[in-house]
C-alpha cells in the first residue's frame, strides 16, 4: 500500500491477469521437478531449477505490476484493509503449518513412545525398547548420533531474532514519525541480524552433519529437528527478502507516514518468525 490514494476509485478492480495461469506453471514443474529427482530420473534437477527461476520470475513482474498499480494511487482504504485481511489469514495458515509439525514432535515424544514402551508392545515389538528423548527408532539400525544443545549457536540466534524484532519495530516508528533515513538504517540492520541467523543455521546443520552423525535419517529425532529447524530457516529468508523488497522501495521514495501497508504485512511475518523459533527454542532444543 502506498501514499496516493486521494484519487483511489471506490474499489479497484484489476483486469484479467495471466500471472496466476504462469505461476500455477511453474509450481506444476517444480513439483514434476521434485518427484522425478527423488526417484533417480536425470531432468529431476533440471526441472526443479526451471519451475523456481520460472516461479521467482513471475513473482517479480506480478509485484512489480501491483507496486505499480499502488504507487498510481488505485489502491484506496478498502483495497487497504483486503490486504490486512488476506496478510492475517495467510499468517494463520502458516500457524497452522508449523502447529502441525509441533503437533507431530508432540506425539512422537508424549504419546507414542509411552504407549511402545507399555508392556503390551513392548514385549511383542521391541523387548529392548526404551521410552528416552532422543530416540533413533527401534530396531532400525540408524547410527548413534548426538542431540542438538542449545549452546551456543541456538542461544546466539535467538538473541538475534529477538533484536531484529526490536530493530524493526524502530525502523516502523520512524516510518510512522516521518523519517525515512532512520526507517531505512534500522530496517536494514534487521535484515542482516537475519542474514547473520541464517549463516549461524548453515554452520549449525555442517556441525550436525560431521561432528554429531545428526542427520535427517537420525530416526525420528532427525527428522524432526531438521524439519521444524529447516522450515523456519526457510520461513526466516523469505521473511529477509520480504523486507528487502520494502528497503528498496523506501529508497526509492515510496510509502507516507500513514499509508505504508507493504511494510507493515512483512513486519507481521517478521514477528511471527521470531514467534515460533521462541517456541522452537525452548521445544526443541531444551526440552
Amino acid at each position: 500500500m502506498s501514499a496516493n490514494t486521494s484519487t483511489a476509485p471506490y474499489y479497484f478492480v484489476p483486469g484479467p491477469s495471466k500471472y496466476p495461469l504462469l505461476a500455477g506453471g511453474a509450481l506444476f514443474l517444480f513439483g514434476l521437478g521434485m518427484s522425478t529427482w527423488v526417484n533417480g530420473y536425470a531432468p529431476g534437477p533440471l526441472a526443479v531449477l526451471a519451475g523456481v527461476v520460472s516461479f521467482l520470475a513471475v513473482l517479480y513482474f506480478w509485484f512489480g505490476e501491483a507496486i505499480a498499480e499502488s504507487e498510481g494511487g488505485l489502491y484506496g482504504q478498502r483495497v487497504d484493509y483486503s490486504f490486512r485481511w488476506s496478510m492475517g489469514w495467510f499468517i494463520f495458515s502458516e500457524v497452522m503449518f508449523f502447529a502441525a509439525f509441533f503437533g507431530a514432535l508432540f506425539y512422537a515424544r508424549a504419546i507414542a513412545m509411552p504407549w511402545l514402551a507399555d508392556i503390551d508392545h513392548k514385549s511383542v515389538l521391541w523387548p529392548d525398547f526404551l521410552p528416552q528423548w532422543p530416540h533413533a527408532g527401534p530396531g532400525n539400525g540408524v547410527e548413534a548420533f548426538e542431540k542438538m544443545g542449545p549452546f551456543p549457536i541456538p542461544t546466539i540466534n535467538t538473541l538475534l531474532l529477538l533484536t531484529s524484532g526490536v530493530t524493526l519495530t524502530i525502523s516502523h516508528h520512524a516510518l510512522i514519525a516521518n523519517d525515512r533515513a532512520k526507517t531505512i538504517f534500522w530496517l536494514a540492520a534487521t535484515i542482516v541480524l537475519g542474514a547473520v541467523f541464517m549463516g549461524f543455521q548453515v554452520y549449525e546443520y555442517m556441525h550436525a552433519y560431521q561432528e554429531l552423525n545428526l542427520k535427517l535419517s537420525s530416526g525420528i529425532y532427525g527428522s524432526t529437528f531438521f524439519l521444524l529447524t529447516g522450515f523456519h530457516g526457510f520461513h526466516v529468508t523469505m521473511g529477509a527478502i520480504m523486507l528487502t523488497v520494502v528497503l528498496v522501495r523506501l529508497m526509492k521514495g515510496h510509502f507516507t507516514a500513514k499509508q505504508h501497508f507493504a511494510f507493515e504485512g512483512a513486519a507481521w511475518y517478521w514477528h511471527f518468525v521470531d514467534v515460533v523459533w521462541l517456541g522452537l527454542y525452548v521445544v526443541v532444543y531444551w526440552m
